[in-house]
């Protein structure tokens, strides 16, 4: 059965197919769909026509008029849209359903069945958006076989819509890719590795702030603004009801004229309610533009040079950097990404309307599958960590479910709770070193018997990742009821592109850069009570000698950092002051570090 690649934007939608070696975009009028739906009038119309109601370029609700629907998923509350209340579901599938009708009556789509898709997804979509997103398309009668971040979708096809496929995967094997897709509504930014012919996830990334409808509301405001003054117009002069409509979709338009041409007329008739002046007549050259939204490419220029920053890369380790999105196409982009990284190092995507649907489709056409990029671990007492999932694991598709569990132990239950923090090292790969940094995924603790002793407390931990590439950590004690729960969805993955037979060979995947990071900095961590094994020197020497001072004989060699925890904690026995305490004064003798002190735990 054929599967699709759906591009659910947040501005525009569209879909891809293969067939044969031959990919088919179904573009409307040459442009992608936008993903707005109208009720006016109680009547459900969806794409152009909607489109053609809006008013001003911000996101969601307007009037009778959603645009990106997407962005209420997850919404606690239906929607009031001309007094009735619109389940955000219910106006995604619209959107959906549109973009499916479209293809199956089409000459290219007629003879297909629409009814399974690989649907890409934004890098920072959460679990409960995805579900829903998942629920929609079920809704326009599509089943979601895969979810692919946007980026890795658009790379995918970019290696992939070549005669020489291997040739290009070799080429950049071992390389780090910078993918962006700047579109109407999100920037999203991935950071890859290729690895024997795995397109690895290195970091994420990703912000609404700087969309390109953020851009056409900055360049009206200001054609309104340069209006007004040209005319001596104040701001008692009133607007037309449908004309601030018109005004957005002629600067939408000047907006991509400027990309090719020094200057353009922004020119609505009528505009303004008045006998003496009607019309709004403006031009705008390509230098008028970037003084309008500089602010905003710098924003987003910013974006890219942290992700670098915080993951520890120079623009000098970029050997790629593909751009994909209706925004790539402005000069004063394209520019900007020259200056980073060199214009033989940037590749503008020549279909970026549709570069991810297209990779989409090809994902589909290679039945490829997603891999877990980077182990997912839990931290240990004394800063050890063991692997929850190891990197490479296969990723669920549709009806699929992965499911791990784990016994542990409360090496120190003194504060009544079991903690646990889930990490992820900085490097792709199963097999990382014990001193690579590690990204916090989430914490979580659980009550636990605080009068136990060291290993008394048994836990249980079980994690599971779902269809929507969620993992879901649950962890509970078998001595006290109760649970806790936590939900990961910002994980790393590999894509397996065609001919990868094993993803990981070695051990030593990852090439180490000279200007890799060895460190996360403003990281706090919880300090781990947790251990997968009985072993004494795990626990915290104040802690372990309430429960055994006999462990702190002298003739028992107990590990030094244990006896420099127990005399730092236990008070003073004449003032009970704590030992590091300035105030206490008792001693006139530096305490040995290995002494110990004989009096009976009290």
């Amino acid at each position: 059965m054929t599967v699709f690649g759906f591009d659910f934007g947040t501005t525009n939608s569209l879909a891809s197919v293969v067939i044969d070696t031959d990919v088919i975009t179904f573009l409307q009028n040459e442009q992608p769909i936008p993903s707005v739906v109208s009720f006016e009038g109680g009547k459900v119309e969806v794409g152009r026509i909607a489109h053609d109601k809006l008013t001003h370029a911000g996101l969601g609700v307007q009037g009778s008029t959603v645009r990106s629907p997407k962005t209420l998923l997850g919404q606690e509350e239906d929607q009031i849209i001309n007094g009735v209340r619109r389940d955000p579901v219910q106006i995604v599938t619209h959107v959906l359903d549109h973009v499916r009708q479209f293809v199956l009556q089409t000459k290219a789509g007629r003879s297909l069945e629409m009814n399974r898709v690989v649907a890409t997804i934004p890098v920072n979509m959460d679990g409960k958006r995805r579900a829903l997103l998942r629920q929609a398309f079920g809704q326009a009668g599509m089943s979601v076989v895969q979810f692919v971040h946007e980026p890795l979708a658009a790379l995918y096809g970019f290696l992939r819509t070549t005669d020489a496929v291997a040739d290009r995967i070799r080429r950049y094997e071992g390389k780090l890719l910078l993918v962006f897709d700047w579109g109407g509504g999100t920037l999203d930014l991935t950071l890859c590795r290729v690895l024997n012919g795995l397109l690895v996830q290195v970091a994420n990334d990703g912000t609404d702030e700087v969309g390109g409808d953020v851009f056409d509301d900055e360049l009206r405001n200001e054609v309104e603004k340069r209006s007004r003054a040209e005319h001596n117009l104040n701001d008692q002069i009133a607007i037309l009801p449908e004309a601030r409509k018109r005004l957005l979709h002629e600067c939408e338009k000047a907006k991509i004229r400027l990309s090719d041409r020094e200057t353009w007329n922004v020119y609505v008739d009528p505009f303004y309610q008045s006998d003496d002046h009607s019309d709004l007549q403006v031009n705008i050259s390509r230098d008028d533009l970037k003084d309008i939204v500089d602010h905003l490419v710098k924003k987003g220029i910013a974006r890219i040079e942290r992700l670098l920053e915080r993951e520890g890369y120079s623009t000098s380790s970029i050997e790629l950097c593909l751009a994909t999105g209706g925004m790539v196409n402005m000069p004063m982009i394209k520019s900007r990404l020259d200056e980073l990284f060199g214009p033989s190092r940037v590749q503008v995507s020549e279909r970026s309307a549709a570069a991810i649907a297209e990779g989409a489709a090809w994902v589909a056409h290679d039945e490829a599958r997603l891999h877990l990029a980077k182990n997912v671990e839990l931290s240990l007492a004394r800063n050890t960590y063991m692997p929850l999932l190891l990197a490479g694991v296969e990723m669920p598709i549709e009806q699929e479910l992965r499911r791990e569990r784990f016994d542990l132990y409360c090496v120190d239950p003194s504060d009544g709770h079991g903690k646990f923090s889930l990490v992820s090292p900085h490097r792709p790969g199963p097999k990382v070193p014990l001193n690579d940094p590690r990204r916090p995924l989430g914490s979580m603790t659980l009550k636990v018997d605080s009068k136990a002793a060291p290993f008394k407390e048994r836990l249980q931990l079980e994690v599971r990742v779902d269809e929507n590439l969620v993992l879901t950590a649950t962890a509970w004690s078998l001595n006290q009821t109760g649970r806790a729960v936590m939900d990961v969805f910002d994980l790393e993955f590999a894509l397996s592109t065609p001919g990868t037979s094993n993803p990981w060979i070695a051990a030593n995947l990852i090439p180490i850069d000279e200007d890799s990071a060895d460190h996360v900095p403003g990281s706090l961590a919880m300090r781990s009570n947790l251990a997968n094994q009985q072993d004494n020197s795990l626990v915290p020497g104040e802690v372990l000698y309430r429960h055994n001072p006999f462990y702190f004989r002298t003739e028992q060699n107990p590990p030094q950092i244990q006896v420099e925890e127990r005399l730092y904690y236990v008070p003073c026995s004449i003032c009970e002051r704590a030992q590091n305490d300035p105030d206490c004064n008792c001693a006139s003798l530096p305490v040995q570090t290995n002494s110990v002190d004989r009096r009976p735990n009290t």
